[in-house]
This record gives structure tokens, sequence and C-alpha cells, in this order.
């Protein structure tokens, strides 16, 4: 984290499937001041927006079930993510794949196709995590339009002028200047939807920063990259960012028994808010 920024935590409860962003609104508008960056990560608005998706209702394919079986527990678990670099606690979930895995992959597959389904893990930014049931929320809806609508609430109703920024954790790349992101969209200035021919170029590249993917105003690149690991890092100091299937060892066994209660039993930090010196 650069130490110029300080990190103010915007703590709520659990927000529901379609809840909106009052919550999130009201909570970071106590909080704000003009100048500050509001960080929100990609899945809490998503959620919000109702954005999700039942993978109990998908059948799997031959396709999914050769990259969940083959491709993303053996090769990727055992082979390619040592050899790569990938981190342990990545390898170590892949290579616990459950079953459920393939209807993911069908997801992904039909979503956003080849490309991202063949990143062995967090394809596409669909996220297993904070959601109740077989569920799983795909990339925000309009994300720019979320971040203005933000901004202009906390600032009609707290008089904080803030720059929203929204934010998934799948890395943005760089090598050679040019900066690339294995997502399917990103602000502007990174290249997007590189899907998994990015995911292995990005294998090579001598830095990584969380993906901003929309904000409430023009910001310069650079400087959206340092609040956006400004962000990222409180969440690292601070809470333990868990899979579905950590969360089902956790509380219930299973990924599909995780219920609402469940989630709204441990605090959640939608957003973090970074502020400049």
């Amino acid at each position: 984290m650069s130490p110029e920024y300080r990190t103010v935590p915007v703590v709520t409860g659990y927000i529901e499937p379609g809840a909106g962003f009052s919550e999130i609104i009201e909570r970071a508008g106590e909080l704000a001041r003009d100048g500050d960056f509001l960080v929100i990560s990609e899945t809490p608005v998503s959620v919000a927006q109702g954005n999700l998706v039942d993978e109990s209702r998908f059948e799997p394919s031959i396709t999914a079930v050769l990259l969940a079986d083959i491709w993303s527990k053996y090769i990727w678990g055992y082979l390619l993510g040592p050899i790569l670099g990938m981190k342990r606690r990545t390898i170590r979930n892949l290579r616990r794949l459950p079953p459920e895995a393939r209807a993911h992959k069908e997801v992904v597959l039909r979503y956003y196709g080849l490309k991202h389904a063949l990143k062995p893990a967090s394809e596409a930014g669909i996220d297993l995590s904070n959601v109740p049931g077989t569920l799983v929320s795909l990339l925000p809806e309009n994300p720019s339009g979320v971040a203005n609508l933000i901004a202009g609430e906390i600032l009609r109703r707290f008089g904080a002028d803030v720059t929203t920024v929204i934010i998934d954790t799948d890395a943005t790349y760089s090598i050679l200047g040019r900066y690339f992101t294995s997502l399917p969209l990103s602000v502007p200035g990174i290249r997007s939807d590189t899907g998994f021919l990015g995911y292995l170029a990005g294998r090579f590249s001598g830095r990584t920063w969380p993906t901003p993917l929309a904000s409430s105003r023009p910001v310069k690149l650079e400087v959206l990259l340092e609040v956006a690991s400004a962000a990222e890092e409180y969440h690292r100091r601070n809470t333990e960012r868990a899979t579905v299937y950590d969360m089902a060892r956790e509380f219930s066994g299973r990924p599909g028994n995780i219920t609402v209660e469940m989630l709204s039993s441990v605090e959640h930090t939608p957003a973090v808010i970074v502020r400049p010196p």
C-alpha cells in the first residue's frame, strides 16, 4: 500500500441480492470527505443489483466437465500451477475442486465463452463468494453508471465530493508499459477481455494490481491503480477472503447449503474509503 493513503473501512451488514446500494451510500456517506476515493468491490455491487445466476440450473457439457475435472483440477492444480508460481491457496483449492465446479464452468462458457473458461480459476470475474445457495454473481451491470450514481447520492445527501471506483480483485498486469487484464471489462487505458491468453501472459508481469472496472470521474490510470491497491491491501490485512468452498467447509460442508443467515452472521466490508494526504 502506498504510505500516503489512509484507508477507512465501510462496514455493513450482508447486502442481500437485489437490495440496491442504499446501505453502502449511507455508511460511506457518514465517513466520507471531499477528495476521498470510495473503492467498492465488484461482488457487493452485483449482488445489490441482483445480477446473479443459479448454477444448479445448468447441465454441464462435456467441455465443461473436461475443463473442471482435467484442465483445472489436474493440469493446473498439479502441473502448470506450481510451475508458473500460482498461489499455494489457489493450487490447494484447484486440487479440491468438487463436482459443482462442472456447472460453474458451464456458466462461464455460456456467459463469457471458452477464452474465459480456460482460466483455471476466477474466470471472467464470476464470484462464488458472498452469495447464498448455488448462486454466483456475474460482473456488475453498467459499473460506470453505478459509480456515478453512488458518488452523486453521497454528494447530494452528505455534501462530500468523492470519486467512486469499482474494482475487481482479478489482476491488471503490465508488460513493457502496457496494461491488460483477462477480465471482460475495465477502465480506459487497460486492455480488457484478453481471457486465458491475458492470464497466461500475466504470469510474466513484473507487478500486478486489482482491476478498476469503473470510476465516477476521469482519473489518471496510475492513480486509480494505486488507490485500488490501497483498498485491496486493507482487505488483505484485515479480512480473510474465502471462496465458496472454504465457506462451505466452515459453515455447512457443501457450497449449496450456504444461507443468507450464515452470510449475515459475519461482518462485511463492501467498500473502503481511500483518503489522499
